[in-house]
């Protein structure tokens, strides 16, 4: 026969299972956050928090939850092309020019963050809002200039306005991102995807 558990003991023990539970749980809500990330700390899914880097701790789920955004994450978008030259998108690529000609063009932006909060919460697709810029920007910079010059001599003021155009865009976005880096594609041989047709 079992010796009886008297109440208290029962009750005692108890206690401190849920004690060390309550414990357990409450260490889950610690994370470390790395150099050149930040942390984004949500409450029932509403912005608490961005934390720098080193050791931090939140509420564990399900009261508050984390997200760790990468500041220095090289990011990429490609517009007239879909993972090489070659794999044209026609509709992204073709734009008119000045004295009315078409021009064909491909390129990629390449882009970092500045503010972990706005790039998580200001769009659903930060990534689509890049895009619509690089091409809202493109098309307006393709618009006020000739085909020769650009297929010439202005290819690097080009570039230039169209960089310029895209950050004013994306900072009215509220989009967090900067540090833009834009470049044409090129094809096998390394040449600068850039045509025009008349």
């Amino acid at each position: 026969q079992f010796p009886s558990i008297s109440p208290k003991f029962a009750a005692g023990g108890l206690l401190i299972a849920a004690i060390i539970g309550v414990l357990l749980w409450l260490a889950t809500g610690f994370y470390i956050v790395d150099e050149g990330k930040r942390g984004i700390v949500q409450r029932f899914g509403k912005y608490v928090e961005t934390t720098g880097a080193g050791p931090r701790w939140h509420f564990p789920w399900p009261i508050e939850s984390k997200t760790i955004i990468n500041l220095n994450d090289v990011r990429s978008v490609e517009v007239g092309f879909k993972g090489s030259s070659k794999n044209r998108d026609a509709k992204q690529a073709q734009m008119l020019t000045a004295d009315l000609n078409i021009i064909d063009i491909a390129f990629a932006v390449q882009y970092t963050l500045s503010d972990a909060r706005a790039f998580l919460f200001n769009h659903r697709d930060p990534n689509a809002a890049v895009l619509q810029a690089a091409e809202t920007a493109m098309r307006e910079v393709v618009g006020k200039r000739k085909m020769d010059f650009l297929l010439n001599q202005g290819r690097e003021e080009f570039a230039g306005a169209t960089q310029s155009l895209m950050q004013e865009l994306l900072t009215r976005y509220g989009t967090g991102i900067t540090d833009m880096f834009f470049g044409a594609a090129t094809d096998s041989q390394g040449r600068a995807v850039l045509q025009g047709s008349f």
